[in-house]
């Protein structure tokens, strides 16, 4: 059983940054291949970018691209969304996410953990 915690999320402008980081419990996180996902109000939960148990393999959403970078830290059980270059289309709830697994998947059925949530707010 893995418990995940998000934190790093806020109220941002335009062409800022923000760091998120997911915190996970227990001793087996370097079996878990990672990944983020958000959902915006009024949409459906969508994926953002995932990374391999190792962290040497990462996977991105087109619209995300080139702009956020996904990473882990496994001696601190710790997944990191470094985001920059904000815009308001990147408003949502982001959420993280483990899978039982050391390859990742784009698709949330494939994540068998979730965390609660933090919220994203770009203000333009």
């Amino acid at each position: 059983q893995v418990q995940l915690v998000e934190s790093g999320g806020g109220l941002v402008q335009t062409g800022t940054s923000l760091r998120l980081s997911c915190k996970a419990s227990g001793r087996t996180f370097g079996r878990y291949a990672m990944g983020w996902f958000r959902q915006a109000p009024g949409k459906e939960r969508e994926f953002v970018a995932a990374i391999n148990w190792s962290g040497g393999s990462t996977y991105y959403a087109d619209s995300v691209k080139g702009r956020f970078t996904i990473s882990r830290d496994n001696a601190k059980n710790t997944e990191y969304l470094q985001m920059n270059g904000l815009k308001p289309d990147d408003t949502a709830v982001y959420y993280c996410a483990a899978r039982d697994g050391i390859a990742y998947y784009t698709l949330q059925e494939h994540y068998n953990y979730w965390g609660q949530g933090t919220q994203v707010t770009v203000s333009s």
